[in-house]
């Protein structure tokens, strides 16, 4: 073997072997994450009985603790496909959200996971499924680009349920368009989007090469969509119109940085 083929040789071995090690740390971080979400949702479906939660205030502390999960993309260096494991993170939700729902044609499922199942709200059978289902499409298209992942799902964590509470709480004042909602409530969605979707630039520009302070602007009208779409969209579909549509909104101002 010339001294050619044994530089070619140890440079295969090399790449392998750190592609190997790369590999591993992604499966590693995956499984993590995985982690995190089923204790948020043991958590959850106890928080109603032990902490004195509503069912409704449990599946709002269920859409923030996962709506968290943006923050950790950066740490994939695995987040093009085939090797999407942002990706594989939401993916499996769907099918686990649906299996629990009240359509699962799997019943006995259903009531092993009733943790879960029981904080779904009438006429918000499906909310937690399109949920997984908009995190899954964002993923799909914006693994390399966290940023635009949390544009779109903090206003629906963290937004929306500071929407529902308040509305619930304090809405006076209310209007209908395809649901009934509160101006009050709304007023919160575009105020804690507006919060959260600045303070996960703030985030996100310790990792990218731009500035927080470029985005305020855009941020701006990324709450204002989200206020819009969560207060026209009925039964749980803002789990579809608030992430998709935000996420847009974002990409296109920012001109797909």
């Amino acid at each position: 073997m010339n001294t050619a083929d044994l530089f070619m040789l140890n440079s295969k071995s090399s790449v392998e072997s750190i592609f190997s090690q790369e590999f591993l740390i992604n499966l590693a971080l995956l499984f993590s994450c995985y982690a995190y979400i089923l204790l948020i949702i043991l958590i959850s479906g106890r928080t109603e009985g032990v902490l004195g939660f509503t069912r409704k205030s449990s599946r709002k502390f269920l859409h923030i603790m996962v709506g968290n999960l943006p923050f950790v993309i950066p740490f994939f260096s695995l987040n093009y496909f085939p090797m999407n494991f942002p990706f594989f993170v939401a993916a499996p939700f769907i099918l686990v959200t649906f299996l629990v729902s009240p359509y699962s044609p799997l019943k006995r499922m259903s009531m092993k996971f009733r943790g879960l199942s029981g904080i779904t709200e009438e006429g918000h059978q499906l909310g937690l499924v399109f949920y997984a289902v908009s995190y899954t499409i964002l993923a799909v298209f914006f693994s390399a680009k966290p940023y635009v992942i949390a544009a779109g799902i903090l206003p629906m964590a963290y937004g929306d349920a500071s929407a529902s509470l308040v509305g619930e709480k304090y809405g006076k004042h209310r209007y209908r368009l395809f649901a009934r909602k509160s101006f009050e409530g709304s007023i919160a969605m575009f105020s804690v989007s507006f919060l959260a979707v600045a303070a996960s630039m703030f985030f996100f520009s310790i990792f990218y090469s731009f500035t927080a302070v470029s985005f305020v602007l855009v941020t701006f009208v990324v709450a204002s969509v989200a206020a819009v779409a969560e207060g026209i969209s009925p039964l749980g579909f803002d789990n579809v119109t608030v992430p998709i549509l935000c996420a847009l909104t974002f990409l296109w101002l920012s001109r797909g940085i």
